[in-house]
């Protein structure tokens, strides 16, 4: 108690109002990958740096913009005649295999808002290959930042060579080993192109601990995204290859150099799916929250999915009884969208628990939140009086969740239970040695991912 030594009256406040508990963020992904330039005072200055942005302005200020395509080929066809025609195409040869300015392009087209960057190196300096080791470094450095909390490495997708798929699937096994040590993320991924999803399911290792902390997409989508070319660009006329360039043609045939660059802005650009879904958990995650399952949402700027899947297709990959690796659909439904992602699953596909990417993703915001509302707790007395405020904190904290639709429950007792106490949670033993034990149940709503109509012919006696 203070000691006064001056007359007068004193006043002292007493905390009466519990702590609060402030959710962190839930959509803020760290894409790995390489980028053309890392700069932010000097050159080079940003590689392996995870580095916070907001916007493609950002992006391009520290980073640069995508790898000039200088394999587009455009075929004239009768050229000098009234029924002149032309095709543009990707040389798959000499195409960029550096995707993640068009796949940050794509995530915030869909809605993405704060993201880190990990550029692994310059173009010039990944010599036109992707590194599996790099990626893998990109996401330990990733592991640094508190704040991310999901894990996309779109350019892993043009990883070559003899390894490619198992190179593939370690660098997203590495990926979900940080999710298990963390347990404050999340990995999104896609099926390994041009394989099937049977190689993901033999190849991906097929522990449950890990698996729960990812989702894996299916397939690739093209989108209305530009190619950035430069005026090297090859053109054929007349079948003739390497004739001449776009500024060459630019030179002795305006018109011409103006139908190839509409037909070259005309090619629907491939494009992993994991960028625009993230995009859209940030969407979802703003709008509704993210106890939403981020599914049944159309992706901008998708043109159509490379692959039409159909209902029946889909069965084999929404549910598979043997690994239970679940594979989430880009579907495309006449009337509502061209690319709509139909699946809301974990790799963890038959896991009663851990099953819908919304749960997986509410416990990894509300343990995170509570964590570090709890710290303040640390080196406090471990009594009565300090229980007694922890469990009116979390008690508060998911009484709020429950009001905003997260939990399930007509009341908060069949919403959640927070237990703490000695003789309840704790031992005699675990008070001496210094453990404080919170117990917390929660009941998260789940999606309904099987809408059953049941239909009968009512007879005309019947009411």
């Amino acid at each position: 108690m203070s000691e006064f030594k001056t007359p007068g009256v004193y006043i002292k406040e007493i905390p009466k109002l519990p702590p609060s508990i402030a959710s962190v963020e839930t959509a803020i992904p760290a894409f790995i990958g390489y980028t053309e330039i890392a700069i932010k005072k000097v050159a080079g200055d940003l590689i392996r740096v995870p580095t916070r942005i907001t916007s493609m302005m950002e992006y391009e200020k520290y980073f640069g913009k995508a790898q000039p395509e200088t394999g587009l080929v455009v075929d004239f066809v009768n050229s000098g005649t009234p029924d002149v025609s032309l095709t543009a195409k990707v040389d798959p040869l000499t195409a960029s295999v550096h995707l993640l300015y068009y796949s940050m392009q794509l995530f915030y087209a869909n809605g993405g808002g704060p993201c880190y960057i990990v550029s692994m190196n310059t173009y010039a300096g990944a010599g036109g290959t992707i590194s599996p080791t790099d990626l893998e470094n990109g996401l330990d450095d990733a592991g640094k930042i508190n704040e991310v909390t999901l894990l996309v490495v779109p350019e892993s997708v043009n990883i070559t060579g003899g390894t490619a798929l198992a190179d593939y699937y370690g660098v997203f096994d590495h990926a979900l080993d940080q999710c298990v040590e963390l347990q404050d993320r999340f990995t999104v991924m896609d099926v390994f192109p041009p394989n099937t999803i049977a190689d993901l399911r033999s190849t991906l290792p097929g522990d449950i601990t890990k698996l729960k902390y990812g989702a894996a997409y299916y397939p690739r989508l093209f989108t209305r995204l530009n190619y950035d070319y430069s005026d090297d660009t090859k053109v054929t006329i007349n079948g003739v290859i390497g004739s001449t360039d776009l500024a060459l043609l630019k030179a002795n045939n305006n018109a011409y150099y103006n139908m190839a660059r509409a037909a070259i802005e005309s090619l629907e650009m491939l494009l992993p799916a994991a960028p625009a879904v993230v995009g859209q958990y940030a969407t979802v995650d703003n709008l509704r929250g993210v106890w939403k399952a981020p599914a049944n949402v159309n992706i901008s700027q998708a043109i159509r999915p490379e692959i039409i899947v159909t209902g029946k297709d889909q069965a084999g990959m929404n549910v598979d009884e043997v690994s239970g690796k679940s594979v989430n659909v880009i579907r495309s439904f006449p009337g509502r969208g061209p690319a709509i992602i139909w699946g809301a699953r974990t790799l963890a596909g038959n896991d009663n628990e851990w099953r819908y990417i919304p749960v997986r993703r509410f416990f990894n915001m509300a343990e995170e939140s509570a964590k570090n509302a709890s710290e303040q707790f640390v080196f406090e007395p471990n009594d009565q009086n300090t229980w007694t405020r922890v469990k009116s904190m979390l008690v508060n904290y998911f009484t709020s969740q429950w009001k905003n639709g997260a939990l399930m429950g007509a009341s908060t007792d069949e919403a959640f239970y927070v237990h703490i106490g000695l003789g309840e949670t704790m031992s005699e033993l675990d008070i001496w040695e210094g453990r404080m034990i919170v117990e917390i149940g929660l009941a998260v709503v789940r999606p309904a991912e099987f809408i059953v109509l049941t239909f009968m012919h009512k007879m005309l006696s019947e009411s």
